[in-house]
């Protein structure tokens, strides 16, 4: 396991600016490598069919009405520092990568090393590698980002390439699905403490507020104050 200040030490910061920006906020990227499912996750659906809920349970969070997954426990304490987005949306349902559909600046992640690619058959992990491993590994160290001070001049996203499927599949995992998910984001110019948008009774698409990559790339540009792009959509709700 990573030690605290060596995940603080190790970050890599892409930043979203031209080439000749001035000094400003930087971005944080945590890859959620192989794509983190949303229902085990931050959009919890206690009382869908045990084929779709999974075997996990959500825990409230210091924010009225807000739950997410109990594999969290340290970031249940502080969901008024981040803002979840639920209803994310895009149709690449193959390995692309997040920095590709985001328009991010790639580069290595200390998330790189484990994986959120639950198909449940190997070498793929199961859906308890989620407690085991993954959500253990992510709730420390997210939760040190939001504990060490950087989040004032920082804007920090946790995002995968897609989420997955809404039914558990006959291996005991879940497959792509880039039809809804839910990603993180906190820091500089991020409000926190807040959902926005919501997916349908079992996760499977946008209920409301459908977001795409591009929006999510034009909030972080908002939020550093970067200059947007011609027809950019940031999200005024996050800001």
């Amino acid at each position: 396991m990573i030690r605290r200040r060596d995940f603080l030490g190790s970050l890599t910061l892409p930043f979203l600016g031209t080439k000749n920006a001035k000094p400003g906020p930087s971005c944080i990227v945590l890859h959620l490598t192989g794509g983190a499912s949303q229902l085990d996750t931050w959009d919890m659906k206690a009382d869908a069919p045990s084929e779709v809920r999974g075997p996990f349970r959500p825990i409230k969070t210091n924010v009225p009405g807000i739950e997410i997954s109990e594999i969290f426990p340290r970031m249940a304490r502080h969901a008024d520092k981040y803002a979840i987005i639920r209803s994310v949306h895009h149709t690449e349902t193959t390995h692309a990568e997040a920095e590709r559909l985001f328009g991010l600046s790639a580069g290595p992640s200390v998330f790189d090393g484990i994986n959120w690619d639950i198909h449940g058959w190997k070498p793929f992990s199961p859906i308890s590698a989620y407690r085991d491993v993954v959500g253990p590994m992510f709730d420390r160290d997210f939760t040190s980002l939001l504990e060490s001070g950087l989040l004032e001049s920082t804007v920090v996203v946790a995002l995968g390439e897609f989420g997955r499927t809404p039914k558990i599949n006959p291996d005991g995992g879940r497959d792509h699905w880039p039809h809804c998910f839910s990603i993180l984001m906190a820091g500089h110019g991020i409000r926190g403490g807040q959902v926005y948008g919501s997916s349908d009774r079992i996760g499977a698409e946008p209920r409301d507020h459908p977001v795409t990559p591009a929006m999510i790339t034009a909030t972080i540009h908002k939020a550093m104050g970067l200059p947007l792009n011609e027809g950019a959509h940031p999200i005024p709700a996050l800001l």
